[in-house]
């Protein structure tokens, strides 16, 4: 059975409010589980895990989510209620790329970027872009590549490079588009410094069967630049933030028997051991 990838983004002190407001805005979702520390939510039957405690760092515009619709009015409609104490980065119009367009920093810091257009191209609803700018800039192909030969069922979909009248780097990555474990996730890249980068507020939670596949993505995750953190936690050679976690840690750690134990045995680990998680 493959893997399941999904976005978790710290929101502290305010997860409850901010899931009720993806779900009354994206609409076509659920709570799925719910606690102090961690609210699970599904939208369009994607997960997203939205996190009480954990990174002190607040999530910018180097991770954002490309929303795609193929109605302009559903798109506006997005906008609308992102926008209310929001923060637009690009303003709503027709652009090139789309017939209607706009990107917004919403009231706690999360990123969209609202995008009508074929579904046929994108059927994900949600997929994360990573921004490779400044001095991340050129890093971002590498990545792709990296990604796409670790995980299974992966591959590259696109990749538009920059023209030499956009004033960019020809060499660099004007917009990408590829599967890793049939996850969809975009990549861009701007020479220019935008004052962020990549951070743990958002990271990309990899749920795994077996403890083989933890070994494996942990080990090739933290090589080469990349550096483990705590309790599933590690950053990899690109900056990007991920947790590795087996499949049924969610069954483990809300367990009323055992929780306590559970949690002060992931508390003492980096890498997570299946086995010691389901003694404790």
């Amino acid at each position: 059975m493959k893997n399941s990838i999904y976005p978790c983004l710290t929101i502290r002190g305010k997860i409850a409010t901010a899931s009720d407001f993806y779900l009354e805005t994206f609409g076509a979702g659920k709570v799925s589980q719910t606690s102090p520390f961690v609210i699970q939510i599904e939208l369009s039957g994607q997960k997203f895990m939205l996190l009480n405690e954990g990174p002190m760092a607040s999530p910018n515009p180097a991770v954002s989510f490309m929303v795609v619709s193929e109605q302009a009015e559903e798109t506006e409609k997005y906008w609308n209620k992102l926008i209310d104490q929001g923060k637009i980065l690009m303003p709503i119009d027709r652009y090139d790329w789309s017939p209607k367009y706009g990107w917004v920093e919403d009231k706690f810091g999360v990123s969209w970027q609202l995008y009508t257009g074929s579904k046929a191209d994108t059927p994900q609803k949600f997929s994360p872009a990573l921004m490779f700018a400044g001095a991340d800039a050129g890093k971002a192909t590498a990545a792709i590549n990296f990604y796409t030969r670790l995980f299974p069922q992966s591959g590259i979909q696109g990749i538009l490079k920059y023209t030499k009248e956009e004033g960019q780097n020809p060499d660099f990555v004007k917009h990408a588009q590829f599967k890793i474990n049939d996850f969809t996730m975009m990549a861009m890249e701007n020479s220019f410094d935008h004052g962020f980068g990549f951070n743990d507020a958002i990271s990309f939670v990899v749920e795994c069967e077996t403890q083989e596949e933890i070994d494996k993505y942990w080990s090739q995750l933290t090589a080469n630049g990349g550096a483990e953190v705590a309790c599933g936690w590690l950053k990899d050679p690109y900056g990007i933030s991920w947790q590795i976690i087996p499949k049924d840690l969610g069954k483990l750690v809300t367990d009323p028997e055992r929780s306590g134990r559970v949690m002060n045995a992931l508390m003492k680990m980096k890498k997570l051991i299946i086995a010691n998680l389901e003694n404790a």
